[in-house]
């Protein structure tokens, strides 16, 4: 709905509801050895939709000023992209970033916690850039080839055809995100490494079952 949006109003829209979408599966695919509370979920929620709204209203009442009312309403629809990657990768960034302050558990090979009760927050910090920066690069491929493949490719069966322009949008878009999705996921395993001499002091001089110095550590850095 947000790529295939030509007015304001219909943008702002959308966008909320992408917005208060992504607050929930943030949430749900957090690492879950830490407890969020519901003020950090309500700051997250916020920030995000505000920022969305922002710069969609921005970019939108930009180009309705620049532009043509024909020339606009083609640009309109790209005007979700960078609204939606400001707001997921903040929304991400916000709900995530407790793990930051806490740490999250690092683990051996076969999962084992390593040094129970005690947490790295280095392997958080990479944890959460990583999954934030996932969010932003998804974006891309859902925003951008939909309208893309309906002005060129399907252009024709479209203007034959103009009550199917929705129809035909929406199914790029699920094929597209269902491909994107696990790719950009793919990108940043979710259960991640860390070499031993890039965490802690603390983690450093501990030896596996066999006696030897740990040379890597994982960690679930969650979806």
């Amino acid at each position: 709905a947000m790529v295939a949006s030509s007015s304001t109003p219909a943008i702002l829209f959308w966008s909320w509801v992408n917005q208060s979408q992504n607050a929930l599966v943030n949430y749900f695919n957090r690492n879950m050895s830490e407890d969020m509370d519901n003020e950090t979920l309500a700051k997250s929620y916020g920030i995000a939709v505000t920022s969305a709204l922002t710069v969609a209203f921005g970019l939108a009442t930009f180009i309705q000023k620049r532009y043509d009312p024909v020339a606009a309403k083609k640009l309109m629809s790209f005007v979700a992209f960078p609204s939606a990657v400001v707001a997921s990768s903040l929304n991400c960034y916000i709900v995530r970033s407790p793990e930051i302050d806490t740490g999250i558990a690092l683990v051996d090979a076969d999962g084992n916690d390593v040094l129970p009760g005690e947490t790295s927050v280095e392997a958080a910090r990479r944890g959460v850039n990583s999954t934030t920066l996932s969010r932003a690069i998804l974006q891309a491929p859902v925003y951008f080839l939909p309208p893309v493949l309906i002005r060129s490719v399907f252009s024709g069966f479209v203007a034959a055809n103009p009550a199917l322009t929705i129809p035909l949008t929406t199914y790029m878009l699920l094929v597209i995100f269902g491909i994107g999705l696990p790719s950009t996921v793919a990108i940043f395993p979710q259960m991640s490494d860390i070499k031993a001499e890039e965490a802690e002091e603390k983690f450093r001089s501990l030896k596996d079952k066999d006696g030897k110095p740990y040379q890597v550590f994982y960690y679930n850095k969650g979806l």
